[in-house]
C-alpha cells in the first residue's frame, strides 16, 4: 500500500465523507496536515480475517434479553435523548445561519397625535398622524464568506449527528457490559453461597469428629471461623450484585431499584473474526466522522475570518410615508422609496480582524490534531481488544483446567479428612482452591465478554435498531417540562 498521511488516507479510502481543501494565503495553506503513521494493510495481532465485521455483533452472545435491554436503553436513556436535542439545536442553527444570508425585509406601522391650545381663540386643535414603513437590507456575498459560514454550520450539524451515532453505539456497549457485569456479580454471589454451604459441611463433619475424639477444639474453632467468613462474603457479593443491577437500570432509564435480575450465566465465545483493515476503520467509526466534520467546520471558519478582511457590499432600501389619514398612509402612490448600495471595507479596527483570523486558523489546526489523535486512539482500541481477546481466551482455558483439578483435589481431601488422614487445614485449603478457581473462571468469561463488546465498539459496530427514536413530541408541550417558573 502506498504511504500516505493520515488525513489524505481518509480522503482516498473513506466511502462516506471527504475533507474539503482548506483556505490558503499567498499559496501557503492556513492549516497544515500532520505527518501520521502509515496504516498497515492488516492489524498487528494476527489470526483475524480481513473481512468486514458483522454489523449484528450482539447476535454472537445468543442472548435475546441482551438485545431487548440494548433497545430499551437506546429508546429511554436520558443522555441519548439529550444528544438528540443537541442535533435538533444544530439543525436549527444551520437553518438560522442560512436564513441570515437572505434578504431581510421588515415593516413598521406607527400612529400618533398632537394637541395644541390657542389662547387667543381659547380653543384646542387635535391632529393625528399615521406612518407606514418598509426597510430592506441584503449583504451580497462577493467573496463567498457567507457561503463558508453556511457550510461550516452544515459541518457542525454533521458532527452533531455523528456524535449522536457515537453516543448510541457507546450506550449499547455500556449496556452490554453492564449486563455481563450483573451476570458475573450474580454468579459470584452463587459461588459465595456455595462457599458457605461447603464451609458448613466441613464444620458439621468436624464437630462429629470432635464428638468422637477424632478432632481437636482448634479444628472446630477453625471450621467455625471459615464458615463465618463465608457468610460475610455472601453479604458483600449481594451488595455487588445490587450495585450492578442499579447501574444497568440507570442506563435503561429506569429507577435504580435493583429489581433487574439475570440468570447468572456468561456466554461462551468463539474466536474473533472479521476486523477489516485499519484504513477501512476510518469510514466506520462515528467519532472519527465527527472529528472529520469538525476539521471541515474549523477550516471554513478560518476562511470566513480571512474573507472578513475584504470589502463588503450591502444593499439597503426603505419605503415610508406619514399622513394625517390612515387611508392615505396606506396609499401606494404616497409612499416614498429609496435604494442604496454601499461598499465598505475595514481600514482600522485595532487588529481585531487579524486576531480573529489567527484564532480561527489556530482552532482549525487544533481540529486537525484532534482528528489525528482520534484516529490513533481508534487504532489502539482495536489492537488492544484483539490482543486482549487472545490472552483472555488463554486465561479462560487455563482457569477451566485449574477448576477441574481443584474439584478432584477437594473430593480427595474430603475423603481423606473423613478417614482421618489429613487435617482440617488441608480440607479448607482444597475447598478454597476450588472456590477460587470457580470464581476465576467466572471473572475470565466476564472479562472476555466485555472485551468482545469493546472490540465491536472500537470497530464502530452496528446496532439492533436502525434509526434513533425521537423523544415523544408530546413531552415538549408538557407544562412540567417546557414551562419554568
Amino acid at each position: 500500500m502506498k504511504q500516505a498521511g493520515l488525513v489524505f488516507g481518509v480522503l482516498a479510502l473513506s466511502a462516506c465523507s471527504t475533507v474539503p481543501s482548506l483556505p490558503s494565503v499567498g499559496g501557503e495553506p492556513l492549516v497544515v496536515f500532520p505527518v501520521a503513521p502509515d496504516a498497515p494493510e492488516t492489524w498487528a495481532i494476527m489470526g483475524v480475517s480481513g473481512e468486514t465485521p458483522d454489523a449484528n455483533w450482539l447476535a454472537q452472545f445468543n442472548d435475546p434479553m441482551l438485545v431487548e435491554l440494548v433497545n430499551e436503553a437506546l429508546a429511554a436513556n436520558p443522555s441519548i435523548r439529550s444528544q438528540f436535542y443537541a442535533v435538533e439545536a444544530a439543525r436549527a442553527q444551520s437553518r438560522s445561519v442560512y436564513g441570515r444570508t437572505l434578504p431581510n425585509l421588515s415593516g413598521s406601522l406607527s400612529g400618533g397625535g398632537t394637541s395644541n391650545y390657542n389662547p387667543i381663540t381659547d380653543s384646542r386643535t387635535d391632529n393625528s398622524t399615521f406612518g407606514v414603513g418598509l426597510d430592506f437590507s441584503w449583504e451580497i456575498d462577493l467573496w463567498g464568506r457567507l457561503r463558508a459560514g453556511i457550510n461550516a454550520a452544515e459541518a457542525d450539524l454533521i458532527a452533531s449527528e455523528a456524535d449522536l451515532a457515537s453516543a448510541r453505539l457507546a450506550l449499547a456497549a455500556q449496556t452490554a457490559s453492564a449486563w455481563f457485569d450483573l451476570n458475573e456479580a450474580l454468579a459470584q454471589e452463587r459461588v459465595a453461597v456455595q462457599t458457605f454451604e461447603a464451609r458448613t459441611r466441613a464444620l458439621e463433619l468436624t464437630e462429629r469428629r470432635f464428638s468422637r475424639g477424632l478432632a481437636t477444639a482448634l479444628d472446630v474453632r477453625t471450621a467455625r471461623t471459615t464458615q463465618a467468613s463465608a457468610e460475610a462474603s455472601i453479604a458483600g457479593r449481594r451488595q455487588a450484585s445490587g450495585n450492578a443491577s442499579r447501574r444497568l437500570e440507570i442506563l435503561l432509564g429506569r429507577y435504580p431499584s435493583a429489581e433487574l435480575d439475570a440468570l447468572a450465566e456468561l456466554p461462551s465465545l468463539d474466536p474473533l473474526s472479521g476486523a477489516a483493515s485499519p484504513v477501512l476503520l476510518l469510514s466506520r467509526r462515528p467519532d472519527i466522522a465527527a472529528a472529520e466534520a469538525r476539521v471541515t467546520a474549523a477550516g471554513l471558519r478560518a476562511e470566513q475570518a480571512r474573507l472578513a478582511m475584504l470589502p463588503g457590499l450591502r444593499l439597503t432600501g426603505s419605503a415610508s410615508t406619514t399622513e394625517t389619514d390612515l387611508a392615505d398612509a396606506l396609499d401606494p402612490s404616497r409612499i416614498a422609496a429609496r435604494l442604496i448600495a454601499g461598499l465598505t471595507a475595514p481600514i482600522f479596527n485595532g487588529g481585531a480582524l487579524d486576531a480573529d483570523r489567527d484564532a480561527a486558523v489556530a482552532s482549525a489546526r487544533a481540529a486537525v490534531e484532534n482528528y489525528a489523535a482520534t484516529t490513533l486512539t481508534a487504532w489502539r482500541e482495536v489492537e488492544d481488544a484483539l490482543a486482549a481477546d487472545s490472552l483472555l481466551a488463554q486465561q479462560e482455558n487455563a482457569q477451566v483446567r485449574a477448576l477441574e483439578e481443584a474439584r478432584l483435589a477437594e473430593e480427595l481431601a474430603t475423603r481423606q479428612y473423613t478417614n482421618g488422614l489429613v487435617s482440617i487445614f488441608n480440607l479448607i485449603d482444597s475447598q478454597t482452591r476450588r472456590l477460587n478457581a470457580e470464581s476465576n473462571v467466572i471473572a475470565a468469561r466476564s472479562a472476555r465478554a466485555s472485551n468482545r463488546v469493546s472490540f465491536h465498539l472500537a470497530l464502530g459496530g452496528g446496532l439492533p435498531v436502525a434509526e434513533p427514536a425521537a423523544p415523544d413530541s408530546a413531552s415538549l408541550n408538557s407544562p412540567e417540562v417546557a414551562v419554568l417558573p
